[in-house]
């Protein structure tokens, strides 16, 4: 099954009122609820209806029966005895690193932008205020958050009053955490007309701490708790260092300029979207400030492409024992892309500029699998692997199976982009930006793929599919897991087939 892509970037990017319908309809979502496909081509409208309340039952089982606190995780099992994030969540935590509770939020509230229907904002409402419990003192979030009242303790939640000295108070920007939380909370606060103190103030404490870690140069770390502001960040081009160590040094890496995962970059789609959420250019400075880094960051020849992380000297620094002083295939590719959007919204070229050779750069680096290597070594472009014993090395025979030494080449649609935008400007590219926009808003699904997800919807409202259990060792799970993940996927299908009012 494929659906088209109209973003550039992946986003890991992406609900209990609800009434039946009567009669034959009844009977039709009566079998879909079974696991039954419907036998017969169905009209669009009869299609919507279906959809409508398919997303209805689902949404109802996951705010019901899934949901703790009105947070999620990223899988339960079928029988809802487990529950597992990037580690067993417990009785009480829930995930804040999507898939978790603000990508199944965005994907509620966005399917409520598209349709009205108010479970789905009842359920986007709910899981915010879940969110909101988890806020720590210095603005934004951690990967997870405990409800348990002797875990809590540890941790400087905002909401439970002046924070105790020894309580943990950093805050993430690793793998989407505060940023997909701001998202989220914004476009709530959107919909609820700004209206609703506590959610309001949340986005915006979150928004401000954001603006308050920005380092002079218009980079930001993996996370932060409060910006010393009494040292001197000098503001300088990434430059190759004279060596690197071979070894793991240690050391607080997360306090290094980071587009480690695409943290900077998702910072940045973060500030484009509360610009303008709050119609304030605070926050759209500050996305052009960090695009104006991403310039800066760029390598000089002969690997004109972007590292995953920079010290305060712009030199490529260790990150995690597995992650050295290099140029990252991966993050490159989501920087070029970053680069090419501020230009949309821009129309500044300088954000175009330097972007034709990197791509020739990355292209002349694949490697003869038609993939690009997460690490290419410094000056010498050889692509750097890591031994099971976490040794460098310049072979991929004996590499950690935990993460992806080598990433899949988005080149080709990069270098078209970048073609056609290049050749705009002026009206012509505003023209252009809004009809790409209008294409991603109004695609609806294949009437087939969504029959299939509503056929393969249970008698509870639930999706169960084969999965194993990654952090929680039991005897008891027989194999079925309910995917956050697949919730949000199906749940987008089904509004975006039901979008427009039924007459």
């Amino acid at each position: 099954m494929s659906y088209p892509i109209f973003c550039r970037r992946t986003d890991q990017t992406r609900f209990f009122l609800f009434r039946f319908p009567v009669g034959l309809l009844a009977l039709q979502l009566l079998f879909v609820g079974q696991g039954r496909g419907t036998s017969q081509s169905l009209d669009q409208k009869s299609l919507a209806v279906e959809a409508r309340e398919g997303a209805a039952r689902a949404v109802a089982f996951f705010r019901n029966r899934v949901a703790v606190e009105g947070g999620y995780v990223y899988q339960v099992s079928a029988d809802l005895k487990h529950r597992e994030g990037e580690g067993d969540a417990g009785k009480l935590g829930i995930w804040v690193q999507p898939p978790g509770t603000p990508a199944v939020g965005l994907a509620l509230i966005e399917s409520y932008e598209r349709t009205k229907e108010t479970f789905f904002l009842e359920g986007a409402v709910e899981a915010a205020r879940s969110l909101l419990r988890g806020q720590l003192h210095s603005g934004g979030w951690q990967n997870h958050i405990e409800f348990d009242p002797s875990l809590r303790k540890k941790i400087a939640y905002r909401v439970d009053g002046p924070r105790k000295a020894t309580s943990k108070n950093w805050s993430s920007f690793d793998d989407d955490q505060t940023q997909s939380a701001i998202r989220f909370l914004a476009k709530v606060d959107r919909a609820l007309r700004f209206e609703d103190k506590s959610i309001h103030q949340g986005a915006q404490i979150a928004l401000q701490s954001v603006l308050n870690n920005q380092f002079p140069n218009g980079a930001w770390a993996q996370g932060f708790e409060q910006l010393d502001t009494s040292l001197k960040y000098p503001i300088t081009k990434a430059d190759f260092p004279s060596e690197w160590p071979r070894t793991h040094p240690g050391g607080d890496y997360w306090k290094h300029y980071t587009l480690n995962d695409n943290s900077l970059v998702r910072i940045i789609d973060t500030l484009w979207l509360a610009s303008e959420i709050y119609r304030d250019d605070r926050y759209r400075q500050a996305a052009i400030q960090g695009a104006d880094f991403l310039l800066l960051a760029q390598m000089p020849e002969p690997q004109p492409a972007w590292a995953q992380q920079y010290n305060i000297s712009m030199h490529p620094v260790w990150a995690r024992k597995f992650e050295p002083p290099a140029v990252s295939g991966g993050e490159s590719q989501s920087v070029i892309s970053a680069l090419l959007e501020t230009y949309e919204r821009t129309g500044d070229r300088k954000y175009l500029n330097s972007l034709d050779r990197a791509i020739r750069y990355l292209e002349s680096s694949l490697l003869p699998n038609g993939r690009l290597a997460r690490f290419y070594e410094l000056k010498t472009n050889r692509a750097l692997y890591f031994t099971k014993a976490y040794e460098l090395t310049y072979s991929n025979e004996d590499v950690p199976t935990h993460y992806g030494f080598q990433v899949a080449s988005n080149l080709p649609s990069l270098r078209k982009e970048f073609q056609t935008l290049d050749s705009l400007n002026g009206d012509a590219l505003k023209l252009y930006v809004e009809r790409q926009k209008s294409k991603k808003e109004n695609w609806v699904p294949d009437a087939k793929d969504v029959q299939a997800i509503l056929g393969k919807l249970d008698a509870r409202g639930s999706w169960v599919e084969p999965g194993k259990l990654k952090y929680i060792k039991t005897a008891d799970h027989d194999g079925m897991v309910i995917s956050s993940a697949t919730f949000i996927r199906n749940i987008e299908l089904l509004s975006r087939t039901f979008k427009k009012p039924l007459e």
